[in-house]
């Protein structure tokens, strides 16, 4: 190893200290060769944005000598395991295990064995109940008779283990090493949420992002599906550039409320579909307008009324639906039991727009017929 580099590393400060990482006896391994940096410390004491700052004073101190994806920082803790170091599941053996440091994040674009139809779900702002309408219009597809699953690709807050009442599930693995999806209702799910702690911070680089969703799309036991959807963190980012650099992606759903704020980053997402070459399958208004129990046949418009449709006819996509809010799905979703996995709340108003979608998504329009068929060329 190049003495230049070893001075480096053993020079990073703890921010938290103001004292060297190697006087303070943190440094547990250096793994260094031409082409590959793997740099290993003890963190107890230091905070994730204490740790984040570590991070980057090595990238920064080292990118003269290697490309950044080629730098792998890890911790170790005497008190707990760390986000960042790979953590085998307490599940019958063999145990599932996600890797750490950089996956490659294909050049050439691959199908998801088995999957015929890969749908992205999309909202450029958080807070929109993207995950709930992903998780629900599972259920619809699969009251339709479809074989579906789940891959949560929301990292950074990964709700899909809470939402299908999964937050303790432990992933086993095949004897090929294959993840197996958690099953739950009938639908599989996998989820970064299952392999770490729920208050754990999750400080990762765009490259190991794209590791992560590489192996949850080809390193699961996906099976044989009708339809593979994907939650996606909101925004533009990292994981949606993976996503679409490492498979084919049938299309792209849009999820958002109908305000404006929620719109103008509605408009961000799909226009990056559009410029990485993904289908825009359409736009789906979410808490589209208020259902009491007691009244089903009234609406309350809490957040404006139509401005999903509005802005679907502006950007020349199709508006697939809306998908109205009432106290039972808001139920259904604290307690983890997925409100159309219930055939108890069939004919009422959510139901009835969530198989709406599910048929959307299944038949398409009437009035353009090609269109859906183009898409799925795989039905």
């Amino acid at each position: 190893m190049d003495r230049k580099i070893q001075d480096i590393l053993e020079s990073i400060k703890n921010p938290n200290s103001g004292e060297t990482l190697k006087s303070e006896g943190r440094i547990q391994e250096i793994k260094a060769d031409k082409d590959t940096l793997s740099f290993t410390y003890e963190r107890d004491g230091i905070t994730p944005e204490q740790k984040r700052i570590i991070e980057d004073i090595i990238i920064n101190e080292l990118k003269s000598f290697y490309n950044e994806d080629k730098i792998t920082v890890k911790t170790v803790s005497k008190n707990s395991a760390d986000v960042m170091a790979t953590k085998p599941q307490a599940a019958p053996a063999p145990k599932a295990q996600i890797k750490s440091g950089h996956g490659p994040v294909g050049a050439t674009k691959r199908r998801v064995p088995g999957v015929k139809n890969v749908i992205a779900v999309s909202s450029g702002k958080g807070g929109v109940g993207k995950s709930t309408v992903t998780v629900n219009l599972a259920y619809a597809l699969r009251n339709l008779g479809k074989k579906v699953a789940i891959l949560d690709a929301d990292v950074y807050g990964p709700s899909v283990p809470m939402l299908l009442g999964k937050r303790d599930a432990k992933p086993a693995a095949t004897d090929e090493k294959k993840i197996i999806p958690v099953e739950s209702n009938g639908v599989g799910f996998i989820s970064f949420g299952l392999f770490i702690g729920e208050d754990d911070a999750v400080i990762w680089r765009g490259p190991m992002l794209g590791g992560v969703l590489n192996q949850f799309l080809f390193d699961v036991n996906w099976g044989e599906l009708d339809y593979l959807l994907i939650d996606l963190p909101p925004g533009t980012g990292d994981m949606q550039l993976s996503m679409v650099q490492a498979t084919e992606v049938d299309g792209a759903l849009v999820v958002s409320t109908p305000q404006d704020v929620a719109l103008l980053d509605a408009r961000k997402g799909l226009n990056m579909f559009k410029k990485v070459n993904v289908p825009i399958i359409g736009m789906v208004e979410n808490m589209s307008y208020f259902v009491p129990d007691d009244a089903q046949d009234k609406k309350y418009y809490i957040f404006g009324e139509g401005g999903v449709e509005k802005a679907a006819t502006a950007l020349e996509t199709r508006f697939l639906g809306q998908v109205p809010m009432e106290i039972a799905l808001r139920e259904s979703c604290d307690k983890g039991q997925p409100y159309m996995a219930n055939s108890s709340y069939e004919g009422r108003a959510v139901w009835n727009a969530y198989m709406s979608l599910a048929k959307n998504l299944e038949d398409g329009d009437n009035s353009k017929k090609g269109f859906f068929k183009n898409i799925f060329k795989r039905s």
